[in-house]
């Protein structure tokens, strides 16, 4: 059973998610950094899409040029480091190139657009709105709750003027 998370970056900047199991993850198996792949084959038709990177189950990210599943390499630059000053050179891990078993993320880009928007054939525009719509409508529950909360403590100082009388006296 493989699966991985495509991270979908379109040419306006925005990143959307999706997850494919099985049969749709097939295509992508044997395939290395910087080829293209078309998105008939996970649900996407239209679209064509290159891969960008990824990385493993336990977090390696993948650097093009390197053969095998995982390697540790003395590197100061590029995928997989983040340098403090120039010329400081570390050891890391990082994954081969070839997409395997064992990747659980796929970095995409898109090359070529489909007819629909991509936030469309992925449906997350209509979840955004369905979400806005209850985030409102909790936002007007809230106020409500608000406004009865007052009013019952303004009622509450109206029947019980000694009762705050009191309270001024020991402050």
């Amino acid at each position: 059973m493989v699966s991985f998370k495509l991270c979908i970056s379109d040419p306006s900047g925005k990143t959307y998610q999706k997850e494919v199991k099985d049969s749709f993850a097939r295509p992508f198996i044997g395939l290395n950094i910087g080829e293209t792949i078309k998105g008939d084959g996970f649900e996407m038709s239209g679209y064509e899409f290159q891969i960008t990177g990824g990385s493993d189950y336990c977090g390696f990210p993948m650097r093009k040029g390197i053969l095998g599943v995982r390697k540790k390499l003395v590197i100061y630059g590029g995928v997989g480091f983040r340098g403090d000053a120039k010329g400081i050179k570390r050891r890391k891990t990082v994954c081969g190139h070839k997409i395997h078993e064992r990747i659980s993320q796929i970095n995409l880009k898109v090359t070529k657009q489909g007819p629909k928007k991509l936030a469309e054939a992925l449906g997350v525009a209509e979840a955004k709105k369905e979400e806005k719509a209850e985030v409102k409508e909790e936002k007007k529950e809230s106020k409500e709750v608000k406004k009865e909360v007052k009013e019952n403590k303004a009622e509450d100082k109206k029947e019980n003027p000694a009762k705050e009388h009191k309270e001024e006296k020991k402050e």
